[in-house]
């Protein structure tokens, strides 16, 4: 059994090992490199093992990988830097303006794509004599629907669109998995007979959680922005911004209400008013620096870490077929979430031109999905909707992350000056 100091050095000595080696020999965008090499070393550990069933080198590593809860280093761990760190880098303004678009796209968009994931499944289940119940349809719908924050905003690093595009992409997986979490929970409480929750109670932990947390982080932002304001001090004013990540994530927890989006929303403030008025450029350079060298680190980490899991996943190979069914359902679910609303909304708030196209690939799921699947009880339904989600998770990362810059380009081109909506 390794120490927690142990556990956190072999993983970072491989996280930098393969990054060396994807930047010198191999070329790919960091984190695709590293969720690939990920996967390739835990198959080439499995295969090792069928083939030399006497050698210990892959139960040692799978045991080492097995002492890590993916579920707690995600969602209680690294997801509130990382949401943090993205959000201190949106324009608010662009944000406020894109507001009924995004807010759209991230509660009505998420629940068309639950619906639809949840039934399509269900029905394959019934095709193929599986005993899937419809609420473990919908536990899947929920955990695959929302757009995975991290891995969008490290998708748009390497996308250039239109400004008003590129606000609807962020803001909408900045704040819909704060949504998904919620119906993932409810789901989970009626699969598991753990109570009937009714619509309104549903409604009650959207307000409570989604809402709670945007004022908790309105709260806590706001203090923070006074005490840099007060002071010109990088290395205290890098230290308030710690303790307003960790501290804010830990109360939202605490009160039952949405971490990430608390996080969300304190990050926009701190990184729009605090960066213009409680900031000396010095500050504003250290501050930033920091947040975006945690980001790129953790995000490093965290797909090295998704491409290990493999080792303590046990699929089972008779569940190979799910791949076929889960991938081209959540995209085809993806683009009617997408479609429907735009097609609505365009009459107001008109989309870049290409913006559909773009949103449907651009959708990626990473981390979260995986960690809210990790975390699901112990049912016939687990081991199904474990490999569907890491196959819809492999595929929108790799494939999609890898095409969506040439969709963009062939799409969305960039207009002439002056005709960039939003």
């Amino acid at each position: 059994m390794l120490s927690l100091f142990e556990l956190m050095a072999s993983l970072l000595t491989i996280t930098a090992g393969f990054a060396w080696i994807n930047h010198r020999l191999i070329g790919l965008p960091e984190n695709i490199g590293l969720l690939l090499m990920g996967l390739g070393a835990s198959l080439i550990l499995i295969a090792i093992e069928l083939l030399f069933p006497t050698t210990t080198i892959y139960r040692s590593v799978s045991a080492m990988i097995g002492q890590i809860d993916f579920y707690e280093a995600v969602m209680h761990g690294m997801l509130a830097f990382l949401l943090f760190a993205g959000a201190l880098h949106v324009d608010l303004d662009r944000l406020r303006r894109r507001a009924p678009a995004i807010g759209v796209l991230a509660t009505v968009g998420v629940l068309i794509s639950m619906a639809i994931v949840a039934t399509g499944l269900w029905g394959a289940g019934q095709v193929l004599s599986l005993p899937l119940a419809f609420n473990w349809c919908l536990v899947f719908g929920a955990l695959i629907a929302p757009t995975d924050p991290v891995a969008v905003l490290t998708t748009l690093k390497t996308v250039d669109v239109p400004q008003s595009l590129e606000t609807d992409m962020s803001g909408e997986a900045l704040f819909n998995d704060g949504v998904g979490v919620v119906l993932f929970t409810i789901a989970v409480q009626l699969a598991a007979g753990g109570g009937d929750m009714g619509l309104v109670e549903g409604l009650d932990l959207l307000v409570v959680e989604a809402g709670g947390g945007a004022l908790l982080g309105l709260a806590t932002g706001y203090v923070a922005f006074v005490a840099m304001q007060t002071i010109d001090d990088y290395p205290i004013e890098v230290m308030i911004s710690l303790a307003l990540v960790t501290g804010t994530y830990a109360v939202a927890d605490r009160l039952g209400m949405s971490g990430p989006i608390s996080v969300v929303v304190a990050g926009l403030l701190i990184g729009n008013h605090g960066a213009a008025h409680a900031m000396s450029d010095t500050t504003k350079r250290y501050v930033f620096g920091f947040w975006t060298l945690i980001d790129e680190i953790l995000n490093a980490v965290l797909f090295l870490f998704i491409g290990l899991e493999v080792l303590v996943l046990n699929f089972d190979p008779d569940f190979g077929w799910i791949a076929l069914i889960a991938v081209p359902l959540v995209l085809a679910a993806r683009a009617v979430a997408v479609a429907a609303p735009v097609a609505v909304l365009d009459r107001w708030q008109p989309f870049a031109r290409g913006a559909v196209p773009v949103l449907i690939w651009g959708g990626v799921r990473g981390g979260i999905s995986v960690a809210l699947a990790l975390s699901l009880p112990d049912s016939p339904a687990r081991p199904l909707i474990l490999a569907a989600t890491y196959a819809v998770v492999l595929f929108t990362v790799v494939v999609q992350g890898l095409t969506v810059a040439r969709v963009a380009r062939r799409m969305a081109g960039r207009p002439p000056a002056g005709h960039d909506h939003g």
